[in-house]
């Protein structure tokens, strides 16, 4: 039933696509307007093209789903309109990007860009987003030590350090990938990643 509906939803995004290319709908520049009316927060997967060229390029072909080996690839049905239908999403606090880069190796049409998977070039291609803490909410900001954010990120005092009782630091080099979202045992989490794409309510 799930590849079913996944080849149904590649089916639609794939009119979509086509019609787009082809003038008939409006062009990119009101799809990623369109985007940024979404009612979530979400991240596009690493090595994502900036989003109107993202929109542009994408031919919801799904690969780039396939390829996560954590299944942390979506698509968008009809919930952020038809203009982004089939194209893939990521939420961190559901399930987080391991930046492996899989997907853009797989991408056919470089809407995800191939990424080599060294720290060098993952820092300086890989912008998903960035990590924001809760100072409120952070249980080591409250004088509980907690730490689970910064063991779950993969570029440990890259992306984030931990200060007095392992408070969490946000470094300028973050790439947004999530992990230490859905790390986090509070709830609501006490750190979360905003999307390069804008600020969004989840």
């Amino acid at each position: 039933m799930v590849r079913r509906r996944r080849f149904v939803l590649a089916a639609l995004a794939g009119v979509v696509g086509c019609l787009a290319a082809l003038k008939i709908m409006p062009g990119t520049a009101w799809a990623a307007g369109r985007v940024h009316r979404y009612r979530m927060r979400f991240l596009r997967p690493p090595g994502a093209l900036a989003e109107e060229d993202f929109l542009g390029r994408c031919i919801r072909c799904g690969q780039c789903a396939e390829a996560c080996p954590n299944n942390c690839i979506q698509y968008f049905g009809l919930e952020g309109g038809v203009a982004a239908m089939g194209t893939p999403f990521i939420i961190p606090r559901q399930q987080a990007c391991i930046l492996c880069m899989k997907c853009g190796d797989i991408c056919p049409t470089g809407a995800l860009a191939s990424i080599p998977r060294t720290v060098a070039t993952i820092i300086d291609k890989v912008q998903m987003g960035k990590a924001r803490v809760d100072k409120h909410l952070c249980l080591s900001y409250q004088g509980k030590t907690c730490g689970v954010c910064y063991r779950a990120c993969p570029l440990p005092d890259i992306s984030l350090r931990v200060g007095y009782l392992e408070q969490p630091h946000v470094l300028k080099d973050c790439v947004g990938c999530g992990l230490c979202e859905r790390a986090c045992i509070q709830m609501p989490q006490a750190i979360r990643i905003i999307p390069h794409l804008g600020e969004r309510s989840v």
